[in-house]
């Protein structure tokens, strides 16, 4: 060591053991620089000196008494410390991360006086100061993060203070006004001064990440006082840490949860005062425009402004020795010099003045949203709910911007709408219905940005994505999920019926698929969506639906059998009952699979009889006299032919009791298989139906319907002894009782035989339904239908005899 710079009885008391040896030394260093405080050479002789002698020594004494001496030192040349202050700060900084815990206290208490005596010039070297305390916060030992605590204080009242006034004079603007800055920053920002707000900013979003509770405490507490100042709009760069300062609020410290809650909530108010006045500034613009008579005269609006005089209220931060003494067996206590000088004064500072809250803010929605929309799937529910409550604000702070994100958001949305947390699923309802209601209520398309006098136009709403997004949410295991994306697709499609199959993307198909849902629910919004789609297309598209969902009949038995009839039925609810059938009975009728073509036309027997929602067709069907009724008769006919047993229904119901008698002739013919009596049977159970009311009604009738008769004894002497066949000899039996066959006449008089022709009036010569073609074709059908049968009995028998003779 230089003898020559320190006396050695300086340099024993730096060295030694004792903290009072070594503060007396300090003592009569601090004596030395304010004897020498005008020879910068003599100056920087004493710090260099103690820095590589004394700080950079292997010996912890040496250290600390090195860490003691610079403190004394910058005390003793009081502000002309700034011209040191490189030579300085970074030796005493590398202290902070020593293993010796010893040496990072010495290092906070000596940092703690230099700053104190440094005031705004420290902020020169803000973000070492900071990374080293953030550090310092998270330490071990009590003592150290006693001494981190006084020197954060102490930077803490610095920073409110002189943020935004200290000007190092031979220093260049750390924010220049015209930079290539990735971070863009507001007007109001100070350009000149030695804090920057901006090369802190990629500092804070690293450290933002930390995993250790006392280190996000700190890190809360400075996000809160730089949100203070409000020269600095810290919320202008809150994209940057937003996506870690979020994950706060899993933290299991309850305090840690509590400061960052306060502080997001202070960060919307910020937001939504932006917002405010950049709408009134808009406003005020348009005023001036369209009334440039009262651009002399002062507004309401613009007389309200609030006044914000933010000064610093430090307090005394200067510990006593009694705090900081360091017995002989090494135990730490958190200390500072006696010689400490008192922090800065709260008279100091200078308040900020007029300002419109808001002013000048630059909020950065899309990048927020972005942040914000993964955590919407996060597992901790105070983040999520964080995350909801932020897309539903900005839903009317920004509508264009959140409709940009439409498809992201609506992905992690919906599955929330069955959430076990009932604030997390009220929450997910009401963004859900006020994201449907943005969309709905706003055109798709707007003015280019880059050129708003232009007539092209581009829209913020990406459809296609959006529909695709809700199309991947069928597969979502909670039913309020799926029934939300149809009621999305239901809304898109009314709004704009073109887009939702603008090209062959799978929707169709998907939706086709859904009618497998196990919840009724799901299939009903399904349906109500395949209707809606239907009855906006021409007829080319919708037959191309029914031929779709006959495969998927066909392919799925067990969808027939259990959603079979909810879906036809709901389906002819939306749309057109008669163009429902009609376009069924016209694919069936060439259908090549006979025997699923007979379950189909025996599935829409029943439905068409017994369905409330089938009224009407049923009445329309009743009045062969129309030529409408002559049609749908005929072309359902054509098809039903398929069962032998609906087909003689349809006339039934349709009253041609005429041809269902002649049909009797062709079952003696067929084959009465079991399938066959069965559906009988069910016929005779459905003639007890009040649907058939009117025709047991006409049993009392016999000389206006002789045919009748003969269809229902008819079907009596085709069914075998059983419960229905004792059903419907009953009900023939209480006819006859009374007499009325007695009077049938021996031969059908000819009004009876015109309307079982049902010929058309004022054609009766040249009846419209060709009975006589549909009785042949309906034998064709029931031959081709033996045919197959008899075939399926010969494979069967083949079968059967190669396994007996394996």
């Amino acid at each position: 060591m230089d003898s020559s710079i320190f006396p050695l009885p300086v340099i024993r008391g730096l060295t030694d053991r004792l903290y009072d040896k070594r503060k007396a030394a300090a003592l009569e260093i601090e004596k030395l620089a304010r004897e020498n405080a005008k020879s910068s050479e003599r100056i920087t002789q004493i710090i260099d000196t103690l820095v590589q002698d004394f700080v950079y020594s292997n010996n912890p004494n040496a250290r600390n008494g090195g860490l003691i001496g610079l403190a004394a030192t910058a005390i003793a040349l009081g502000p002309a410390v700034v011209a040191y202050l490189d030579i300085i700060v970074a030796p005493v900084l590398s202290c902070f991360t020593n293993q010796d815990p010893r040496v990072r206290y010495y290092a906070c208490e000596s940092m703690y006086n230099i700053a104190k005596v440094a005031k705004g010039d420290i902020l020169r070297y803000f973000n070492s100061v900071f990374d080293g305390m953030c550090k310092l916060a998270a330490d071990t030992e009590s003592s150290v993060k006693s001494g981190a605590e006084l020197l954060d204080r102490l930077v803490k009242d610095i920073v409110s203070e002189l943020s935004t006034k200290s000007v190092a004079p031979d220093q260049s603007p750390l924010n220049p006004p015209e930079t290539d800055e990735a971070i863009e920053v507001p007007d109001s920002l100070p350009r000149n001064t030695a804090f920057s707000l901006p090369l802190f900013i990629p500092l804070l979003s690293e450290r933002i990440y930390a995993q250790n509770s006392a280190a996000r405490q700190f890190l809360v507490s400075w996000i809160s006082v730089l949100d203070s100042i409000p020269d600095l709009e810290l919320v202008s760069f809150l994209p940057e840490f937003l996506d870690g300062f979020l994950n706060f609020l899993n933290d299991p410290s309850q305090d840690v949860k509590v400061s960052t809650n306060v502080l997001l909530a202070d960060f919307m108010r910020e937001i939504k005062a932006a917002a405010h006045a950049a709408s009134q500034e808009k406003a005020d613009m348009a005023n001036q425009i369209t009334e440039p008579q009262n651009t002399d005269q002062i507004t309401p609006g613009e007389e309200r402004k609030l006044n914000d005089d933010r000064e610093s209220d430090t307090s005394a931060l200067v510990p006593t020795t009694s705090d900081r003494q360091i017995a002989d067996n090494d135990t730490l206590q958190t200390s500072a010099s006696d010689n400490f000088e008192a922090p800065i004064s709260e008279s100091e500072g200078v308040g900020k003045g007029t300002y419109v809250p808001g002013q000048g803010v630059i909020v950065k929605y899309a990048n927020i949203i972005q942040i914000l929309i993964p955590h919407l799937s996060d597992q901790e529910e105070d983040i999520q709910n964080i995350a909801l409550l932020w897309i539903n604000e900005f839903i009317g702070i920004a509508p264009d911007i959140v409709m940009e994100f439409t498809p992201q958001i609506i992905t992690s949305v919906l599955p929330l709408l069955a959430h076990e947390g009932l604030s997390i699923k009220n929450m997910a309802i009401e963004t859900n219905r006020n994201l449907q209601k943005l969309v709905l209520q706003n055109p798709f398309s707007k003015a280019r940005v880059d050129d708003p006098s232009s007539n092209s136009q581009v829209d913020p709403f990406d459809y296609q994505k959006t529909v695709s997004e809700l199309r991947l949410q069928f597969l979502n295991e909670n039913e309020e999920t799926r029934v939300a994306s149809l009621e999305w697709l239901l809304m898109l499609h009314k709004k704009a019926p073109s887009k939702i199959l603008a090209s062959d993307d799978g929707t169709f198909p998907a939706l086709l698929k859904t009618l497998s849902d196990s919840s009724e629910e799901v299939v009903r919004r399904d349906l109500q969506l395949l209707a809606q789609i239907s009855f906006h297309s021409d007829h080319e598209y919708f037959r191309g639906f029914m031929v779709n969902l006959l495969s998927l009949f066909s392919t799925d038995r067990r969808l027939l059998e259990t959603r079979g009839s909810l879906i036809i039925r709901q389906l002819c609810v939306s749309l057109d009952a008669e163009r429902i059938y009609g376009t069924l009975a016209d694919i069936l009728e060439k259908d090549e699979d006979l025997e699923f073509a007979s379950i189909m036309v025996q599935n829409l027997n029943i439905i068409l009889i017994t369905s409330s929602e089938l009224a009407d067709l049923r009445k329309r069907l009743k009045n062969l006299e129309t030529r409408d009724g002559q049609q749908l008769f005929t072309v359902l006919y054509r098809s039903w032919c398929h069962s032998a047993v609906a087909t003689f229904s349809l006339c039934l119901l349709a009253q041609a009791y005429e041809h269902a008698a002649n049909m009797l002739q062709v079952f003696a013919e067929l084959e009465i298989s079991v399938n066959m009596l069965i559906q009988v049977d069910k016929l005779v159970q459905l003639l007890e139906s009040p649907v058939f009311t009117y025709l047991r009604l006409q049993l009392l009738e016999p000389d206006r319907y002789p045919y009748l008769f003969k269809c229902l004894y008819g079907i009596l002497m085709l069914l075998p002894q059983s419960s229905a066949f004792s059903t419907l000899r009953n009900r023939l039996s209480s006819v006859s009782s009374l007499g009325f066959l007695n009077v049938m006449p021996k031969s059908i008089p000819e009004p009876a035989k015109r309307q079982g022709s049902k010929s058309v009036p004022g054609k009766q010569d040249e009846p419209s339904i060709k009975f006589q073609d549909l009785l042949f074709h309906f034998k064709n059908v029931q031959a081709r239908h033996e045919k197959f049968r008899r075939q399926g009995k010969l494979l069967d028998m083949t079968c059967f005899s190669i396994k007996n003779e394996v």
